[in-house]
């Protein structure tokens, strides 16, 4: 259900302090550090910025005890002063600025005189020149997901931060901090690379300091700092290069539609208007389909996208364009930072759809090769324009939202696959309905930017839903790296790990071998059972074979209607690749005759398993085993 998130969430906690987590250099300092210097700027918002942005405009959030009734003035070339804007809290001054082209990098002096002058140098940073520095996502990537906290840990002197509100490890707690960290995810590249691995997904890396359930890293306490128990600022832009160095991308998990209760923003807030206020906590009633609905009510609307999505998830008012422009120009930052390759928005529908609209061009304006996809937990009943509404689509706007996203999660292939493998073929049942779901890409603008995959960390585990059957599981694994779009493999289940989302969160477990002390390590094929080993290599040798042949990743589809419970594909490119996809779902062997498939088996004369390595030396008929998915390529 799509309240078992919800759920997890829950769990998450009452209220939390900011962490003392800082980022390096003089231009930042946490609100833990600032209370105690007293000093008279807490902080700015961006914590510093680059000449030769596309867009020339900067907004500073100034943030300290009455700053906001100081003047401000500056002298720099290339820099104008547009003005500034007081806000409710007089802890906030709000500075404009313009940077021309020509601006060179340096110290920007900026001079705040009120009950007395402030001098405060702002840095503004050279770009950064390295080619291809941001790679983009496509769906030549292979992505996997995986929760830094519960991964592996490399480097245990951070698992403790003093100033945290959860300074300890409970490794026996699912809602305590585990103490996995970016060293760790780091020190296990070979393994994702051995894996076929191509782009890496942390679930966020940001400060989450909150009492409860904080290493999820959904409720955000501090936009531009890491969680000081993954590592710094520095040890993320390090990180992104590294794993660059070894062919692996990064998508960073951002969240727009809310923050942590202990975030200083709220805390502090800057103006009432900066967040949706209700007189008690008013949950909302999570139907996206509001926003397009012909008929819905402003009450409906109104409890989708204005309330807090939890009890300690605040939630900015995006229609506010000084709240739009903070968290526009912050994920901005995140990318010229780093250098990081794409975003996964989290709970992307509840946001403020003109919000939507302005980020995503904002964003894709300064960094157009940028990958990025939204979670669209959209329920199986609602369909599949109902999820293609949230992404480039061929819809008209409806209530003057038109998605500008790329692509988002393919929530109705998830529920497809799952009815392909536990229901009797029908109609539009069973392995039908992968058929079916597929048939409606015409709604997309491009359903290759979809995001497709099995489980993930709000979700009950494959293995399990499947029943644990291992068959079931290899027939899974091999549709999700042949089928057309971006496919994201959830940390373990290549090694069959299992359970279920509701009630206790074991989804969430450790990765076997990944922390001190652990029985068995399952980073190696000495730690992994037979039937482990056996996923593994499949999805190992299926996904380094799709790296290498572009019709699998980045060719066209043609499917046929299954019949008598075999589904059967191709993927094929104007080279004269073609390798040709069938998956029998049925409890027994079938047998298959080729002539059907003429238009795409014309001119080919056998085929190689590519998993087994078997040659087929006649496509004229074909006899498949039960529960079983064959990937052949085929020969001439």
């Amino acid at each position: 259900m799509k309240f078992i998130r919800v759920l997890l969430l829950l769990t998450s906690g009452l209220l939390a302090a900011t962490s003392a987590a800082a980022i390096a250099g003089p231009e930042v300092a946490s609100t833990t550090e600032s209370k105690k210097k007293a000093g008279p700027i807490t902080r700015i918002d961006p914590t510093f910025w680059w000449v030769g942005m596309k867009n020339p405009k900067l907004q500073l959030l100034v943030y300290g005890p009455k700053i906001g009734a100081s003047k401000v003035s500056l002298k720099y070339d290339g820099v104008t002063l547009d003005g500034t804007q007081k806000l409710e809290n007089p802890n906030y001054l709000l500075v404009n600025l313009t940077i021309s082209a020509n601006t060179k990098p340096g110290k920007l002096p900026l001079e705040f005189q009120g009950e007395r002058k402030i001098k405060y140098e702002y840095e503004l940073r050279a770009r950064s020149t390295e080619a291809g520095r941001v790679q983009g996502v496509t769906s030549a990537d292979f992505v996997y997901l995986l929760m830094p906290d519960r991964f592996a840990n490399g480097d245990p002197k951070n698992d403790v931060v003093k100033g945290t509100m959860v300074n300890r490890v409970s490794r026996d707690s699912m809602y305590a901090r585990h103490g996995g960290d970016l060293k760790g995810i780091e020190d296990h590249f070979d393994y994702l690379k051995e894996l076929g691995v191509t782009a890496i997904w942390p679930t966020p890396i940001v400060e989450n300091d909150m009492p409860k359930a904080s290493y999820h890293g959904y409720a955000l306490t501090d936009y531009y700092a890491v969680d000081p128990r993954y590592g710094t600022n520095e040890d993320y832009v390090n990180f992104v290069r590294n794993a660059h160095r070894n062919g692996l991308k990064v998508i960073h998990d951002v969240v727009l539609n809310h923050m942590g209760s202990k975030n200083y923003l709220y805390l502090d807030q800057p103006a009432k208007d900066w967040f949706h206020q209700w007189p008690t906590f008013t949950r909302g009633n999570y139907r996206d389909g509001t926003v397009n609905d012909p008929y819905a009510s402003a009450e409906d609307r109104k409890l989708f996208n204005t309330t807090w999505f939890d009890t300690t998830m605040p939630d900015p008012a995006q229609e506010n364009p000084l709240v739009a422009t903070y968290l526009i120009q912050n994920f901005l930052w995140w990318v010229e930072y780093t250098g990081l390759d794409g975003y996964r928005i989290d709970t992307y529908p509840y946001s403020e759809p003109g919000f939507l609209m302005k980020w995503g061009k904002a964003i894709q304006d300064e960094y157009p090769q940028l990958g990025m996809f939204g979670e669209t937990w959209v329920q199986a009943a609602e369909g599949v324009a109902q999820q293609a509404y949230w992404s480039r689509n061929a819809f008209p706007a409806v209530n003057g939202f038109k998605s500008n996203l790329n692509g988002v999660t393919d929530f109705m292939l998830y529920y497809a696959i799952q009815d392909a493998l536990n229901k009797e073929a029908g109609w539009s049942e069973g392995i039908s309905k992968i058929y079916y779901t597929l048939q409606s890409d015409w709604l997309y603008e491009n359903p290759n930017r979809n995001v497709v995959f099995l489980d993930n960390h709000d979700l009950s585990r494959i293995f399990s839903v499947l029943g644990e059957d291992v068959s079931k599981q290899k027939m899974a694994l091999t549709w999700l790296l042949t089928c057309r779009g971006i496919p994201q493999l959830y940390y373990g289940t290549e090694i069959l790990m299992k359970n279920f989302s509701n009630p206790d969160g074991l989804v969430r477990a450790d990765f076997p071998g990944g922390f001190p002390g652990d029985n068995v390590n399952k980073f190696t094929a000495a730690g992994r059972t037979a039937p482990e080993q056996e996923v593994f290599t499949l999805v190992s040798k299926l996904a380094n074979y799709r790296k290498a042949h572009p019709a699998l990743h980045s060719g066209k589809l043609m499917h046929y209607i299954p019949e008598d419970g075999v589904y059967t594909y191709f993927r094929y490119n104007d080279k004269g690749e073609t390798i040709m996809v069938m998956m029998n779902a049925n409890k027994q062997d079938k047998t298959v005759a080729g002539g059907r498939f003429a238009e795409r088996l014309t001119g080919f004369t056998s085929a190689t398993n590519v998993v087994s390595g078997a040659t087929i030396p006649d496509l004229k008929t074909l006899r498949i085993p039960a529960q079983t998915a064959w990937v052949l390529e085929l020969k001439r």
